[in-house]
């Protein structure tokens, strides 16, 4: 079952960054700290196979035919030199 954690005296230049990267996430406040606690805290280590399978779920989740893989590369090099 889920705690709830309460945190005390955060440092104003900490919310600030927290907040930013909730809006450019598009998170809450509460999402965007749980991302960054796991990622801080759960080990990162994952297989190439694990890697692969959680890429193609996301990639799963995506509106079919938007993002072909010449549309990426362009965007990939969108504003660079």
């Amino acid at each position: 079952m889920p705690t709830t954690l309460t945190l005390k005296n955060i440092p104003d230049d900490v919310y600030a960054r927290l907040k930013a990267s909730a809006e450019a996430h598009r998170r809450s406040m509460n999402s965007e700290a749980l991302v960054c606690l796991e990622a801080m805290l759960l080990p990162a280590n994952m297989s190439p196979t694990e890697r692969l399978a959680r890429a193609r779920a996301l990639r799963d989740t995506l509106p079919q035919g938007k993002f072909r893989a010449r549309d990426i590369d362009a965007l990939k090099r969108d504003g660079r030199p």
